[in-house]
């Protein structure tokens, strides 16, 4: 019994020597990362565009007419434009 215990305290001590061993590299391989490639912040954003004007009544009807169009004609409504819009 006196072999088999000194052979897994042997065992075990060669176990954790190696993971020292392998996160010391690590840690070192890390810092030389660092210090080669330094971070660099991204470019900031470009601002954002003006939010789009409030729809005017107008512009309801004008949807409202390329709707019942589109509808009618059996096209989607990118297939065709209104070009002007004259009351009677």
């Amino acid at each position: 019994m006196g072999e088999n215990f000194f052979a897994a305290i042997s065992v075990s001590a060669i176990a954790i020597s190696v993971i020292f061993v392998v996160l010391t590299v690590l840690i070192f391989t890390i810092l030389l990362l660092v210090r080669l490639l330094p971070y660099q912040e991204p470019p900031p954003e470009p601002p954002r565009s003006a939010p789009p004007p409030p729809a005017t009544e107008a512009d309801e009807d004008l949807a409202a007419i390329i709707a019942v169009l589109s509808v009618y004609l059996g096209k989607r409504p990118d297939q065709f434009r209104i070009l002007n819009i004259q009351s009677q």
